[in-house]
């Protein structure tokens, strides 16, 4: 078995949503990179830019720990704790507040964009990758729309793991499992 490979008693559904969580996040992640490089950026927007690019993929394919052997035990070079058991809670929280908060974020985000507003209410700027129009715009769109998903995957993924972890959903997390600091 590999690092990756769903365990035994993943239901179908919950691996297919913890492996499409990272694909959702990659095009948005390449057109971020394919604009640094493209335009005219000055170093430190670049590594900025990169570097959330890099971390977002990352957070993204924690949702695979749902699924996969590391997120039931640690793996054996975490000192300290290899081979011990992962407290449900220590996996379940932070995956359901990610997946309420990204949720949340991407379904606002989108909003915003539709009515064609910032944040604090004001048009879009002109330079605006959405309001490019054409292929750019079209490309843009297709590459950051499967954001909208990444927030109900992983709760999809969050749920698998939750019914396996406790017995087919019928238990409560103690606040025992949580790790102490």
């Amino acid at each position: 078995m590999g690092l990756h490979t769903a365990v035994a008693g993943v239901p179908r559904w919950a691996g297919v949503a913890a492996y499409a969580v990272p694909l959702v996040v990659l095009p948005s992640g390449l057109w971020r990179l394919g604009a640094v490089f493209e335009r005219d950026t000055s170093v430190g927007e670049g590594v900025y830019v990169v570097a959330l690019s890099v971390v977002s993929e990352l957070l993204a394919f924690t949702a695979v720990g749902l699924v996969a052997e590391w997120g039931e035990r640690f793996p054996s070079w975490i000192p300290g704790l290899r081979g011990r058991r992962v407290p449900v809670a220590a996996a379940l929280i932070p995956a359901v507040t990610g997946a309420l908060l990204l949720t949340a974020l991407w379904t606002f985000t989108f909003f915003q964009d539709l009515t064609g507003t910032t944040l604090n209410g004001e048009p879009l700027p002109a330079e605006y990758p959405g309001l490019a129009g054409g292929w750019e715009g079209a490309v843009f769109y297709l590459c950051y729309l499967p954001l909208l998903l990444w927030g109900p995957l992983l709760g999809v993924a969050a749920w698998g793991y939750y019914r396996r972890r406790c017995g087919g959903g019928n238990e409560v997390i103690s606040a025992r499992e949580v790790p102490s600091v």
